[in-house]
This record gives structure tokens, C-alpha cells and sequence, in this order.
């Protein structure tokens, strides 16, 4: 949808920061999805711009190669299991057991190594072959899919930050490429077209609290976020008195808490779809209450609603507390706790539109 534009719109940011005197030290870019580019033999080798965008592709990548930029591309090891019920499960992770890729003197054992060097072949066919690139999004969703875990995302995650701090790339380019992982935190709001996954990216929870340990290598781990103040322990709950012989009124209640407040986790296969009816109910009206803040009149839902300081949450499905904005202790330290690797890794909650992150 953004073929009309996205060209366009790249050479109009490259002209703002000449006419600033920033272009020969900002550089643009437009993150590309890795379905841009595809191969018609199932080997990396034989990788090329898809026929239909090609050459609009071509347009952008020269355009950036003109200007001193990079390549950004995004690469998705769990879409592609998610997509295919038939993908092999291992080779979307590294240090697997999957039968491995034979490409003739190359061997993958892993598709983001394979996905990375259909790109490169891409390239090097229409000219490109030494342009650089950089991983714009690359990451592992822990709920609302079969696939999406706690389990599933720390294995991920940690074969690529093993594979960064060893400054391991790819067989077609040797030296490791700058990786951002997607993402930082979870967003609510995010559209879940694609899948109700799309919200659960996050190494950490909303609140900055760690989703999963992560070696960062030299003795450096994650560290959650300090000082964060929550609103008072209480939860909106669907009333032990609630009269429920109107099926359709619970159901609309249900509809309006979910419609405001993100109810993905109560999703089939997700985290809370082991709650029975009524705590499905409790679940969605919590989700609303919480994002409102808490507000008194955001526990009204036809009378079918109560205000409870019990903690309903059931393992594995968590009920949550909304953080006390007004109450926020800021850090004053500059440090970026994940830098120093010999391939830059920067944690970035990059945006779903690309184009609003472009310049890079």
C-alpha cells in the first residue's frame, strides 16, 4: 500500500537534513520486510527482488547506496513457522537439531542465517553486492500463539545475543551485521491483524520488569526497570452476585472492556485461555479498569462488576496493576547497559510503520 510513497518520502527526509547541513552525517533508510525479496529455487542462492516491487526496490536501495546509507531489513524466524504448519520447528532456532540446508558448498543450519543470504544473493545479482545492512527487527513473541512463549523466546533470543557476542555472521558475509531486537516492551495498542502476538514482542513486561533472563555476555544481564510505583493492589472482577441469566449483556460488557483494553491474552493458546467464563469476564474487565487508571467509574459494567483487593491472577495468566504514572522515579544515569558488543546491539522498540523511524 505504501508503493506510491515510501521512495518519495525517503528522498524528501534526505533533502530536510541536507538543507540542515545533517546529510553527510545522518544518514535515511526504510525498513524492509523480508518478504521483499524471495527465491523461486528454495535456496539463499537463489534470492532475488520479488518481480511485482523489484524495481521500486532497486530505486530505493540505489537511492540509499547514493546518499552513504544502509540496508535495513527486518527477519522474522517465528513468522515463518507461524505462516507454515509444515516449517521444521528447529530450524527456526539456532544450536538445533534440524536437518540442515544444503546450498552447495554452503550449509545452513538455521533460517536466519538462510533468510539473511537470500537478501545477499538478492543484492549481489542486481548489483548491490557490497551494500550494508542492518537488522532493523528481529525477535520471538512469548504469548497468544502456539509457538509464543516464555521458553520459545529465551531460546531465541539468546542463540542470537550468543552468536553477537561471538561476532558470528552469516556464511555469505562473515562479519556480523547491527541487530535490533524487537522489541523492548510489550505494546497494547499495537494491531493485531497479523496475530494477537503482535503485542507480546517484549523482552520486558510493561512495567519494565524482566519477561526472561538473558546472558549479555560479560557478565552484563538484563536489570528491570527501578522505582516504578503501581496504583493501589486492587482488581475489577466480574461480581460473585452478578446475575448472568443475560448471556448477551455479559457478552457486551465483555465486548466494550476488550474494545479499550488489550484482552489478547485470553486469546485461544495464549497464557489466560485456562480461565473458565467467569474469570474470562474478571480477566477483561481488569484489562479496562487498569488502562483507565483505576477510575472509579471504570469497575461499571451493567452491574455485573465489583471492586476487589484478592488478587484473582492464575498461574500462568497474571492479573495486572497499572503503573502510577504521576509517581515515576527518574534514574539519573546515562549509561546504556546493553552496549560493547563487537556487533552493535541496540534493544529498540522499533515502530510497526518503519517510515517513522527512517532516519536511522
Amino acid at each position: 500500500m505504501f508503493t506510491q510513497t515510501t521512495l518519495p518520502a525517503l528522498q524528501n527526509i534526505q533533502a530536510a537534513l541536507g538543507k540542515a547541513g545533517l546529510g553527510k552525517k545522518v544518514k535515511t533508510t526504510v525498513p524492509l520486510n523480508a518478504d521483499v525479496y524471495q527465491t523461486d529455487s528454495g535456496l539463499p542462492s537463489g534470492g532475488d527482488f520479488r518481480p511485482d516491487i523489484r524495481d521500486l526496490v532497486l530505486k530505493i536501495i540505489k537511492f540509499i547506496q547514493d546518499n552513504g546509507g544502509i540496508l535495513t531489513i527486518n527477519i522474522y524466524p517465528f513468522l515463518s513457522l507461524q505462516a507454515d504448519p509444515n516449517f521444521p520447528k528447529e530450524f527456526a532456532f539456532f544450536n538445533n537439531k534440524a536437518n540442515p540446508v544444503v546450498d552447495g558448498p554452503i550449509v545452513y543450519t538455521n533460517v536466519y542465517d538462510a533468510n539473511f543470504d537470500t537478501l545477499i544473493s538478492a543484492l549481489e545479482k542486481n548489483g548491490f553486492g557490497q551494500m550494508p545492512v542492518v537488522i532493523g527487527e528481529v525477535g520471538w513473541p512469548t504469548d497468544c500463539d502456539p509457538n509464543a512463549n516464555i521458553d520459545n523466546a529465551r531460546r531465541f533470543n539468546q542463540g542470537l545475543l550468543d552468536r553477537i557476542i561471538r561476532g558470528q555472521g552469516t556464511p555469505k558475509r562473515r562479519a556480523p551485521p547491527d541487530v535490533y531486537i524487537f522489541s523492548l516492551i510489550d505494546e497494547d495498542n499495537k494491531s493485531v491483524e497479523p496475530g494477537n502476538f503482535e503485542r507480546h514482542w517484549g523482552i520486558f513486561n510493561y512495567d519494565g520488569s524482566i519477561k526472561y533472563p538473558l546472558d549479555l555476555g560479560k557478565g552484563k544481564a538484563l536489570t528491570q526497570a527501578k522505582g516504578v510505583k503501581y496504583l493501589a493492589r486492587q482488581w475489577c472482577v466480574l461480581s460473585p452476585s452478578a446475575g448472568v441469566s443475560d448471556p448477551n449483556a455479559l457478552a457486551q460488557s465483555i465486548g466494550q472492556a476488550c474494545q479499550y483494553a488489550d484482552c489478547t491474552s485470553i486469546g485461544p493458546g495464549s497464557s489466560c485461555s485456562n480461565l473458565d467464563p467467569q474469570r474470562n469476564a474478571s480477566y477483561a474487565f481488569n484489562m479496562y479498569y487498569q488502562t483507565m487508571d483505576q477510575r472509579k467509574d471504570a469497575c461499571s459494567f451493567n452491574n455485573l462488576s465489583m471492586v476487589t483487593t484478592v488478587d484473582p491472577s492464575q498461574p500462568p495468566c497474571r492479573f495486572e496493576i497499572m503503573i502510577d504514572i504521576g509517581k515515576h522515579e527518574l534514574s539519573v544515569s546515562n549509561k546504556v547497559p546493553a552496549a560493547g558488543f563487537g556487533s552493535l546491539l541496540l534493544v529498540s522498540l522499533m515502530l510497526v510503520l518503519g517510515l517513522a523511524n527512517g532516519v536511522h
